[in-house]
């Protein structure tokens, strides 16, 4: 893709004409353009450091990027794990070494940020200088000011003096030892007196949320404006790592934040996208929905995120399908009300089929489900429940076009899932739905169990992971090459199992503990001893 894809962006900012002596900064995202753009986080993140004179921002992607000669600080926004591989081959690109303790003075410091590096780093850890953790509103800012009264300093120095900066991690000032090389952590602790034993994740607590400061019909949602309207979610079901690591519950101010938003976006384009783990469950949010509905929004497309199922009205149905949306997506998790109370997810099946009916009053022909196979707990009824369920909303709304995504639970850390194992009888379960759905006619998206797989061992896995991410980024993103590279690996760290399937005891170690996230262990382990009293 050529660079003139940045010429074509319409821009809601005004970028700051950078200072004769500025650092030079690479700030980029391991996908494509099309991706990373369509990335609110990366977006705003571009835009708070584009308006700032006392630095100069590039941006990179895997297919294009801004030419930036000389960058002293390079940075990376990883919004899916299986992205790591093209952070590897950006920063040979680059021509800095992969692995961070065989950088010199001359390389810049390579940061890192976003849900992969603030859930669980440390798979990652060996390839950044510095990784921040949480909201990044204020931590880049910060960040950022820091490094500018360090600049001259060596490279160690530098690194001791971002240390103490909160939210910011640096793996290279922790030592990690393990109960021998094939076992668990042991303990993880800092090697100089004046790092923190434990760093903390920043919270970003005010009422202003992310929009877009850039609108591009190269995008991979082209032309869309993007609001997010809540940030986090209060339900907090179990395995949930969008609710958890992101609390506490955040909502955008109606009349301060979110109509001045909407209105700037609609300037440039007629699409507006409405983010955020739980929109309806915005305090305000039929206000904003009858603001939507005015007339002089006829010619906006709305799309909105997944919504509380409980929230789907038939006046929000309608609003959708007169904004040119078909379908609108609700996540039950699960058909049987046991499994729904294990996890805490407040919702009986009759709200379900109501949500499937009032979609259908309104005007949308079409409903998508997320569900989950493989949760703590399951049993083969709670399979039959959920085929039950489907077969019931078939029944009440005939004629609405009913799929249920479904995926196998895969634990995350900062959960009260995160001691549990992913169930080795998942894909098995994956197969069963699908043949009897489609007796009765009902669309099944599985996810790859193999995915699943990989996406647990990263979400659980230590530092040992980085030379296996290595070997794996030379054989193929294959659950094969994954295997292949821990039998070459195999003296050296815990086999697959360890990290994907084992259930890990509460009084272990974790390769995380030394990363404090919005709620302490003690909380956790109190709501999975709710959970597993449902058993």
């Amino acid at each position: 893709m050529s660079a003139s894809v940045f010429a074509a962006e319409r821009l809601l900012f005004t970028p700051a004409t950078p200072n004769a002596d500025a650092p030079l900064v690479i700030y980029a995202f391991p996908n494509t353009y099309s991706v990373g753009i369509t990335s609110l986080g990366y977006q705003v993140l571009w835009a708070n450091l584009a308006s700032r004179s006392d630095i100069a921002v590039s941006r990179l992607f895997t297919d294009t990027g801004e030419p930036l000669p000389g960058a002293e600080l390079v940075g990376f926004s990883l919004s899916w794990e299986l992205d790591y591989v093209n952070i590897l081959s950006l920063l040979e690109s680059l021509a800095i070494p992969i692995r961070a303790e065989l950088r010199e003075d001359s390389h810049p410091i390579v940061f890192g940020g976003g849900a992969v590096l603030s859930a669980n780093p440390e798979p990652f850890a060996d390839f950044f200088d510095v990784i921040l953790l949480g909201d990044g509103e204020n931590l880049v800012g910060e960040f950022i000011d820091a490094y500018q009264d360090i600049r001259g300093g060596d490279r160690k120095a530098k690194l001791r003096r971002l240390a103490q900066v909160p939210g910011l991690y640096v793996p290279g000032f922790y030592e990690v030892k393990y109960i021998e090389p094939t076992g668990a952590v042991a303990s993880v602790a800092p090697i100089e007196a004046d790092i923190p034993p434990v760093v903390t994740k920043q919270t970003y607590r005010g009422n202003v949320l992310c929009a877009s400061p850039v609108v591009t019909a190269n995008a991979a949602w082209p032309d869309i404006f993007m609001v997010e309207v809540v940030r986090s979610c209060p339900e907090m079901c179990r395995f949930c790592l969008a609710s958890y690591l992101t609390l506490p519950f955040r909502t955008a101010s109606l009349e301060g934040a979110l109509i001045p938003a909407i209105e700037r976006g609609l300037t440039v384009t007629k699409r507006l996208g409405l983010l955020g783990a739980s929109v309806t469950q915005h305090p305000e949010f039929d206000t904003l929905l009858d603001y939507l509905s005015q007339p002089q929004f006829d010619d906006v497309r709305l799309s909105i995120a997944s919504v509380r199922t409980n929230t789907v009205t038939e006046q929000l149905a309608k609003t959708l399908a007169a904004r040119g949306t078909k379908s609108l997506t609700i996540a039950v998790e699960s058909g049987s009300e046991r499994i729904r109370k294990i996890i805490n997810k407040k919702l009986a099946n009759d709200e379900i089929i109501a949500a499937a009916i009032n979609a259908k009053a309104g005007g949308l022909t079409g409903l998508k489900l997320y569900g989950m196979v493989g949760l703590p707990g399951e049993e083969t009824a709670d399979l039959e429940a959920t085929v039950a369920m489907m077969k019931d909303i078939k029944k009440a709304a005939p004629g609405l076009r009913l799929t249920l995504g479904c995926s196998t639970f895969v634990p995350k850390a900062h959960t009260p899932f995160q001691w549990f194992g992913v169930d080795k009888g998942a894909e098995k379960k994956l197969k069963s739905t699908q043949k009897e759905l489609g007796r009765i006619g009902v669309e099944f998206r599985p996810e790859s169990y193999n995915w699943s797989v990989i996406q647990a061992l990263i979400s659980r896995g230590d530092r040992r992971l980085s030379h296996l991410l290595e070997l794996v980024r030379h054989y193929g993103d294959s659950l094969g090459s994954y295997r292949r590279a821990f039998k070459e690996l195999n003296s050296q760290l815990p086999p697959l199992d360890f990290y994907v399937h084992s259930h890990w005891l509460q009084s272990q170690t974790l390769p995380w503990s030394h990363l404090q996230g919005p709620l302490p262990d003690a909380t956790l382990q109190k709501h999975l001893a709710e959970a597993t009293s449902q058993f």
